[in-house]
C-alpha cells in the first residue's frame, strides 16, 4: 500500500514543481511566493477530498467495477500528462500575471494546477486509501516543491519542466498499468 500511494502523490509533485519553476521565472517578491505557496498547497490538499468524496460515492455506485474505473482513471492521468500542450501557461507576460492574481482570478488558479489532485482523489476514494495520511502527504510534498519550483525557476529551463511533467506522466500511467496487472492476476 506505502509504494502505490507514494506512487500515487510524487509525480503531483513533479507537475507543480513545473508549474511554479515557470512562475519563480517571473521574479516574484517574498510576499508574493508565499502567497503561491499557500495558494497551491491549500488546493492542492483539498482538491483530494473533493475527489475523495466523489470516488466513494462512484465506488458505491459502479460496485466491483470501482477497482478498475481507478485505474483508468490513473493511465488516462498519466497519459494527459505526457501528451504534450501547445498552450501559452509558459509565456512570462502571463506567468507573472498569474502569480499575483487575487480573488477569482486566484481560485480559477488554483483549481487549474490541482485538477490532477482532483483525479488521485477520486481514484484513491474508489481504492479506499487511508485519507487523512494522503493529505498529509500531498501538502507535504506541494509545499516542498513549490518553494523548490519558485527559488529554482529563474536557473531551470523550459526543458527541465516541461521533463518533469513528461516523468510525472510516465510514473502515473506505469502505476496504472501495474495496479492493473495486480488486478487481474488476484
Amino acid at each position: 500500500m506505502w509504494l502505490t500511494l507514494i506512487s500515487l502523490v510524487v509525480p503531483l509533485g513533479l507537475d507543480t514543481f513545473a508549474i511554479a519553476a515557470a512562475l519563480g521565472m517571473s521574479g516574484l517578491t517574498r510576499r508574493d511566493r508565499l502567497r503561491v505557496t499557500a495558494l497551491f498547497t491549500g488546493f492542492e490538499m483539498g482538491m483530494p477530498i473533493v475527489g475523495i468524496v466523489l470516488g466513494a460515492v462512484a465506488g458505491t455506485v459502479v460496485g466491483n467495477a470501482a477497482d478498475y474505473v481507478a485505474i483508468a482513471i490513473v493511465i488516462a492521468l498519466g497519459i494527459f500528462m505526457l501528451w504534450p500542450r501547445r498552450d501559452d501557461r509558459d509565456d512570462p507576460a502571463r506567468v507573472g500575471l498569474l502569480a499575483r492574481t487575487h480573488g477569482l482570478a486566484a481560485v480559477g488558479l488554483g483549481i487549474s494546477i490541482s485538477l490532477d489532485e482532483l483525479a488521485i482523489g477520486f481514484t484513491v476514494g474508489l481504492l479506499r486509501f487511508p485519507v487523512v495520511l494522503l493529505i498529509a502527504l500531498i501538502g507535504t510534498q506541494t509545499l516542498i516543491v513549490t518553494q523548490a519550483g519558485l527559488r529554482l525557476g529563474s536557473s531551470v529551463g523550459e526543458a527541465v519542466r516541461e521533463r518533469a511533467e513528461q516523468l510525472a506522466g510516465a510514473v502515473l500511467g506505469t502505476l496504472g498499468i501495474v495496479l492493473l496487472a495486480e488486478k487481474l492476476m488476484r
